[in-house]
């Protein structure tokens, strides 16, 4: 049973994965960022509070701003600051059409197909049991 999930899960993905249209999601060109490196805080102990590993990201033409503190790591909050701002820039630019967007399209069309499926079975029931109780 386990396998069969996985094998569902997997070919639901990959259904969901050719649907998206990744073709109008912006590139960032590095001459349009500015970076800035902060000092973090909280949790991590000597290495969050001494060293500068928060990353400040601005996409300079559109001005808008990404800070990341996620990870202990400068690289890693690098990494992570750059696909924040793509996905900021994607919902900018492409609104509705947006990767995020069309995930959450797919999703709630599947969760309509699933509930209408729930609620037929539901009356399929009930009108089972009226039958058998009637008689």
């Amino acid at each position: 049973m386990n396998q069969n999930f996985r094998s569902f899960f997997t070919s639901t993905f990959l259904k969901s994965k050719h649907l998206i249209d990744r073709s109008k999601v912006p590139k960032l060109v590095e001459n349009e960022l500015e970076e800035q490196f902060i000092k973090g805080s909280g949790p991590g102990g000597s290495n969050v509070n001494t060293n500068s590993n928060c990353v400040l990201l601005k996409h300079i033409p559109t001005g808008t701003v990404v800070k990341c503190h996620e990870s202990r790591l400068l690289e890693m909050n690098r990494k992570i600051a750059r696909e924040l701002l793509i996905k900021k820039l994607d919902n900018l630019f492409n609104g509705e059409m947006s990767i995020e967007n069309q995930l959450k399209a797919i999703n709630e069309k599947k969760n309509y197909k699933e509930d209408n499926k729930k609620k037929r079975l539901r009356l399929v029931k009930e009108k089972w049991k009226e039958s058998r109780t009637i008689k």
